[in-house]
């Protein structure tokens, strides 16, 4: 079978697709024909080997982890024993190591039943940003009905979720994005967009009770000036990949989390965590179109280092899908 490999860190140029064997699904496995995936940020940070001290885990000289992807949707070929919830023929999405392939082995409780009204490529484009803006507004923000909440990065692959999913919770949302994002951030739902060339959300003089940061633009003090007594900031990405990022996001954390402990005020990070039961969950948002999947670009799984490219630049609107197979048709 054809799988994308990095045998480097480096550029986009460093993946490319070989043939590699095709696995077999062990106990509590499930063999999956890849119809779609799609890229994370965390994707690009993994082939880069960045920041720099990342690589004490993913290996020192090239990458120990060389099958990129994580986000997947396809039906199942072959069970493992001990399988009970899936089937051969099943249609399903959710995460499972080097999902740039045409085939690839999960355990199941990573998976969940696609609906049928949603395609291949809405539902690869889900799994982590999905469950990372359900669960940072859900879990580590809190949210209640009425509330206000701020989404910076609106646009981007998580944001676009995050502002639909505080929508369904019955939210008031302000979307955070550039000029040319604007019509995209308020035809998803969100009550009012800011335009982050013309405005400084942070000097606006109005008040939030969530701010869900996926940017890491602006610092905790600034950010505390917007929020309300007993607000809450959640965090999750932003900043880049380089040292210097990395040591800005390490003296915001501690910032804020000395100032939680003094103040009403609260800043959360969190990196999600894949559970069924919140796959499950966006399935359904998907299924009453309560959310959709905001698709940047297609490419086949020949043109993965094209894909990768264009996660670099920064300015995806949603998600990149990949499409498994050479006629990058995933339906």
């Amino acid at each position: 079978m054809k799988a994308i490999v990095c045998h480097r860190y480096g550029a986009p140029e460093a993946l490319r697709p070989e043939d590699v064997d095709k696995p077999t699904p062990g106990d509590g496995q499930v063999l999956i024909q890849i119809r779609a995936a799609s890229l994370n940020a965390m994707d690009w940070h993994f082939m880069k080997g960045r920041p720099p001290i990342a690589r004490l885990f993913l290996g020192l000289r090239r990458p120990k982890l060389n099958r990129p992807g994580v986000d997947l949707a396809g039906r199942v070929e072959a069970v493992g024993a001990g399988v009970t919830q899936f089937k051969p023929g099943d249609d399903v999405f959710g995460l499972g190591r080097g999902s740039l392939a045409e085939y690839v082995c999960t355990t199941e409780s990573r998976l969940a039943t696609k609906p049928a009204s949603v395609s291949f490529e809405e539902a690869a484009a889900i799994p982590v940003a999905g469950l990372t803006a359900l669960q940072g507004v859900r879990d580590h923000g809190r949210i209640q009905p009425g509330q206000r909440v701020l989404v910076n990065g609106a646009a981007g692959g998580v944001g676009t979720f995050a502002v639909q999913v505080a929508k369904s919770f019955g939210a008031d949302v302000t979307g955070v994005c550039s000029a040319r994002n604007v019509e995209l951030v308020r035809a998803i739902g969100a009550d009012r967009v800011v335009d982050y060339n013309l405005a400084d959300f942070t000097r606006s003089g109005e008040r939030y009770d969530l701010i869900f940061d996926l940017v890491a633009n602006h610092s905790f003090s600034a950010c505390r000036r917007v929020l309300t007594p007993r607000g809450t900031m959640v965090v999750a990405g932003g900043g880049g990949s380089d040292g210097h990022a990395f040591g800005r996001r390490l003296v915001r954390m501690l910032t804020g989390a000395l100032i939680s402990r003094f103040t009403g005020q609260r800043m959360a990070f969190f990196v999600a965590r894949p559970t069924q039961a919140d796959l499950v969950t966006l399935g359904g948002l998907l299924e009453s179109r309560k959310v959709t999947a905001v698709i940047d670009s297609r490419h086949r799984l020949s043109e993965t280092s094209e894909a990768f490219r264009r996660l670099a630049g920064g300015h995806a609107r949603g998600k990149i899908v990949v499409a498994a197979g050479q006629s990058g048709r995933s339906d």
